[in-house]
């Protein structure tokens, strides 16, 4: 049995895991990526074209902002809008495009996903509810886990 030591919290934490668990209809879709910041950079680097062809004019101008941390910020939304895709189950396939998937921050920092044109449109298709985003970076890589609630 979980024990989270305070008896309102548990009550509530097991009513929450109730109400998800007779849902009979819900599923939990997910997509993982890791990507060295190496790889991401020399890409930003040499060829204009990824920069443009991946990132919408929001990502660059965040990356950028980033100084030092731009790379690292440029390798983590590579990876989500990778661990997207794969969440939707079909990678850039069947239409879908980079600028399709943007990764934002809300006013607290927490990285968000805004679908459009066709990744929207799977996102609908397989009847999401919603979808979360997680994005990390240490020693060369950059991982990001995307869950999406259908």
């Amino acid at each position: 049995m979980l024990s989270l030591g305070c008896p309102d919290v548990a009550d509530q934490y097991r009513k929450l895991m109730k109400r998800s668990c007779d849902r009979e209809d819900m599923a939990i879709r997910c997509g993982v990526d890791i990507i060295e910041i190496d790889r991401i950079r020399k890409s930003v680097e040499e060829l204009e074209s990824f920069r443009n062809r991946v990132f919408t004019d929001q990502e660059i101008s965040y990356c950028e902002n980033r100084n030092r941390a731009r790379y690292e910020s440029y390798a983590a939304r590579f990876a989500a809008k990778e661990a997207v895709l794969k969440a939707l189950g079909t990678g850039l396939a069947d239409g879908t495009e980079w600028k399709d998937i943007e990764i934002r921050n809300d006013e607290k920092g927490k990285p968000e996903v805004i679908l459009r044109q066709r990744a929207l449109e799977i996102y609908e298709d397989i009847g999401a509810r919603s979808i979360d985003i997680s994005l990390s970076h240490c020693n060369g890589y950059a991982i990001a886990f995307a869950v999406i609630e259908a």
